[in-house]
């Protein structure tokens, strides 16, 4: 190729050249008001040619009032200038340089990012060695694997030992296993459970008894009203229907203290029977069930014990041997807790049995006798307050 100088040049060295030109070109370049002054002087010189403009020439160095500093030397790529010039996407790109006196930056590589879990933190393998990311799997996916996989081993776990139990139960049923006997406990526990039976029973005929005697008041005060509305208007029998009124009267207030005794023993004998031995009862239940469980895997220790001895045999006796002590651990603590429980229970029914025994026997003495003090007295004992006939129930609020 040759230049404007008549001189021939390759075109490898002008690619080489390009960029070494472009920076002189750019910091010793004509300023806006020099490049006006010679666009104007060069159209009146030649304007007898055509006034035909012809730029500024490259070739001519151009001279800055200005001395500029020395500039490092930049090692020059062979294949910048073609691709400076032509780029990939068709437009110039124009390049950049470092400021003076820095070196050229380095490209920096990008390294893969450990993947997270849903909490922000990364995961983790074996020994804590963060885990390679696995395409197209986010955190939230792995939680929810993670908690699925629990709940299919807690589910595989709860029906192996529902299998087992089950099939114990079967099998006592046939007379083909044995059981864990505690002579002196099941005794105890056949012995709550009639108790509960007998006394649910003395409750309801309480509870039948006091309904009645409710009735029979409020059948004694409607009378003494009659009678007392009678005495009114009946001047000639006034004096009698007064009477008969009065003694209504009287009778329906004894009548209502009677029934607050009543009521006080039903709703003793209840809790007693309803929340004291029920939850003596429910460890009892509680006692059952882990009696079953403890046969079953004695059952299975037995039989891999009789088994031949190979290694994948060992390995199944010492994992049952494992879950049999676990549940002999748990059966002979609910076994203990229910024998206290008992002990506790005999000491609080009899203490609780002999109150209200006395106190309905008292009271319905003192009502049948006509005795209003001792009846009196006997509810003061016992710190019973008698609900009168007059008194409204109090609201939900106020209970």
């Amino acid at each position: 190729m040759t230049t404007e100088n008549g001189n021939y040049q390759p075109e490898d060295d002008l690619d080489d050249t390009f960029e070494q030109d472009l920076r002189d070109m750019l910091r010793d370049g004509p300023s806006l008001s020099d490049a006006a002054a010679t666009i104007q002087s060069s159209t009146s010189a030649k304007g007898g040619s055509g006034g035909q403009f012809t730029g500024v020439d490259l070739s001519s160095p151009q001279k800055s009032p200005m001395s500029s500093p020395p500039q490092p030397r930049v090692i020059q790529n062979p294949s910048v200038g073609s691709r400076l010039a032509h780029p990939a996407g068709g437009a110039a790109v124009r390049p950049t340089f470092p400021p003076t006196g820095q070196p050229m930056a380095q490209p920096v590589a990008t390294m893969p990012t450990a993947q997270t879990t849903s909490i922000g933190k990364p995961m983790t393998g074996i020994g804590g060695t963060p885990m390679a990311p696995v395409v197209g799997q986010t955190g939230e996916q792995v939680s929810t694997s993670v908690i699925a996989k629990a709940k299919l081993d807690s589910l595989k776990s709860w029906s192996i030992s529902t299998y087992k139990c089950t099939r114990q139960l079967v099998q006592e049923k046939l007379g083909k296993a044995s059981r864990t006997v505690d002579l002196q406990l099941e005794a105890q526990i056949e012995v709550l459970r009639d108790t509960q039976r007998k006394y649910g029973n003395i409750m309801k005929l309480a509870r039948t008894l006091t309904n009645h005697f409710y009735q029979v008041v409020q059948t004694q005060r409607s009378l003494g009203d009659a009678f007392g509305e009678l005495a009114q208007k009946s001047t000639e029998l006034s004096e009698e229907f007064s009477y008969n009124a009065e003694t209504q009267k009287s009778l329906c207030g004894n009548g209502e203290t009677l029934l607050g005794a009543l009521t006080f023993f039903t709703s003793s004998v209840s809790t007693l029977c309803n929340k004291t031995m029920e939850d003596t009862l429910l460890t009892v239940k509680q006692y059952e069930s882990a009696r079953v469980e403890y046969d079953a895997y004695r059952a299975d220790l037995e039989s891999l014990q009789l088994a031949p001895k190979d290694a994948t045999t060992q390995a199944r006796l010492h994992d049952a041997r494992i879950k049999y002590e676990t549940q002999k651990e748990r059966f002979d603590k609910l076994r203990q807790d229910v024998a206290v429980k008992l002990r506790f229970l005999e000491e609080n029914k009899v203490k609780v049995m002999h109150k209200q025994l006395l106190l309905f026997h008292n009271a319905i003495s003192a009502y049948f006798s006509g005795n209003q003090q001792a009846l009196d007295a006997t509810l003061k004992q016992f710190n019973i307050r008698p609900k009168s006939g007059n008194e409204l129930t109090p609201s939900f609020l106020e209970q």
